[in-house]
C-alpha cells in the first residue's frame, strides 16, 4: 500500500481502500440509488466508515451532551457525576484508515460533560490505558485538581484511578484532555473533549450541537493526513445536519488541532454571533469565519434564513480537502 500522506490524499493517493474524489466526477451514491452532492469532497465507490466498529457516530455525537448523574448534598448544592475512562483503542477515521487511538471513554471526542454554574462536580477517572495519563480540566479549580504530573494525583499509571473535584466555574465553553507529556501525542491521539458550564439562568433554548475539531496523524511524522469535526472526515458531507428553518442554531466550537497552530470554521451563506469561551453573554462580534489556536473555543449563533444547503468548514483549505467540511440542511 502506498503511504498515506497529506499531500498524497489531496492528489487522490491511497487511502486505505478509498480515494479521495469530488462529486463532479460522480457523486456519493446515497441509499435511494441517485447521485448527488455536487461539487462536495466525499469517498468512491460507495465506501463509509463503520461507525458501529467504532463504537461511536458522529451524527450522534454532534447533538450528545452528557448531563451525567446528580444528587443534593446535605447542605442542598447539586452534586453532579461522571465516570471517565481511559481506554486505548483502533478508531477507524476514514474509509480504511485505522488510527491507534487513546480515547476517554472509547470515543474521540470524549462524552461531552454538560453541567450548570455553582454545581459541585465530580469526575472519576479511571486508567484502563497501557500508559500514564490524566484529565486537565480548563475552568477554575484547586491546583490539586488541575490533572497535571506532580501535582495533586499526578500522572494515573494503568490500573490508576483517581477523583477530580471541584465547582462549575465559569459558565462558559471549556475543554478537558490529557496533560502528560509528550503533551502533543497524548492530545494528537484523542485524549480530549468538552465541557460546558450553563449560566445559572440559562441561555435562550436553541437547537444545540457541538462540533470538536480534530485531526489525525496516520503515519506518525507530526503532520495530520485526516482533518475533521467529531473525528469522522466528510462525515457531515455524507450526512448533513438537519436544522429548522427560522429556528436558533448554537453550536459549540472547540480546537484541540495538534501539529498545526491555527484552525477555524467558517459558514455558508450566513453569519453569526460569536461568544468567544463563552463566558459573556453579549456576542465580541458578527462574522461567518472565525480562527482558533489550539484549546481556544467559542460559541456560534445563527438562525437561517432560506431553505437549502450550506455548507460549513475550515477556511484552510487543505484541511477542507482532507476532511474538515459538512453541510447543514435547512428546511
Amino acid at each position: 500500500m502506498a503511504e498515506l500522506t497529506r499531500r498524497g490524499l489531496i492528489a487522490g493517493g491511497l487511502a486505505g481502500t478509498a480515494l479521495l474524489h469530488a462529486a463532479t466526477a460522480g457523486g456519493h451514491q446515497r441509499g435511494n440509488g441517485h447521485h448527488g452532492d455536487g461539487g462536495h469532497a466525499n469517498f468512491r465507490d460507495h465506501v463509509a466508515v463503520d461507525h458501529a466498529a467504532n463504537g461511536f457516530d458522529p451524527h450522534a455525537l454532534v447533538r450528545d451532551f452528557d448531563r451525567g448523574r446528580t444528587r443534593r448534598l446535605p447542605n442542598g448544592r447539586v452534586l453532579r457525576e461522571w465516570t471517565l475512562d481511559a481506554v486505548d483503542k483502533e478508531i477507524e477515521v476514514m474509509p480504511g484508515v485505522k488510527f491507534a487511538a487513546w480515547t476517554y471513554n472509547g470515543r474521540i471526542p470524549g462524552p461531552t460533560l454538560r453541567a450548570r454554574e455553582g454545581e459541585r462536580l465530580r469526575i472519576t477517572f479511571n486508567n484502563a490505558s497501557r500508559h500514564a495519563h490524566t484529565i486537565h480540566f480548563h475552568g477554575i479549580h484547586p491546583a490539586e485538581m488541575d490533572g497535571v504530573p506532580g501535582i495533586g494525583a499526578g500522572e494515573i499509571p494503568p490500573g490508576g484511578s483517581t477523583v477530580y473535584e471541584f465547582d462549575a466555574l465559569p459558565a462558559g465553553l471549556h475543554l478537558y484532555h490529557c496533560h502528560v507529556r509528550p503533551l502533543a501525542e497524548h492530545i494528537a491521539k484523542g485524549l480530549y473533549g468538552a465541557f460546558i458550564v450553563d449560566p445559572a439562568g440559562g441561555r435562550e433554548d436553541a437547537d444545540e450541537l457541538v462540533m470538536v475539531m480534530n485531526g489525525f496523524d496516520t503515519n506518525f511524522d507530526r503532520a495530520n493526513e485526516v482533518y475533521a469535526a467529531n473525528t469522522i472526515a466528510f462525515a457531515y458531507m455524507d450526512r448533513p445536519i438537519a436544522v429548522r428553518l427560522g429556528e436558533l442554531v448554537r453550536v459549540y466550537i472547540v480546537n484541540v488541532l495538534e501539529y498545526d497552530l491555527v484552525n477555524s470554521f467558517h459558514l455558508h451563506g450566513n453569519l453569526f454571533d460569536y461568544f468567544p469561551t463563552g463566558t459573556s453573554m453579549t456576542p465580541a462580534e458578527y462574522t461567518d469565519t472565525v480562527m482558533l489556536c489550539q484549546g481556544q473555543r467559542g460559541i456560534a449563533e445563527w438562525r437561517f434564513e432560506y431553505p437549502g444547503r450550506y455548507m460549513f468548514h475550515a477556511h484552510q483549505s487543505e484541511f477542507t480537502e482532507l476532511g474538515w467540511q459538512g453541510i447543514f440542511e435547512v428546511a
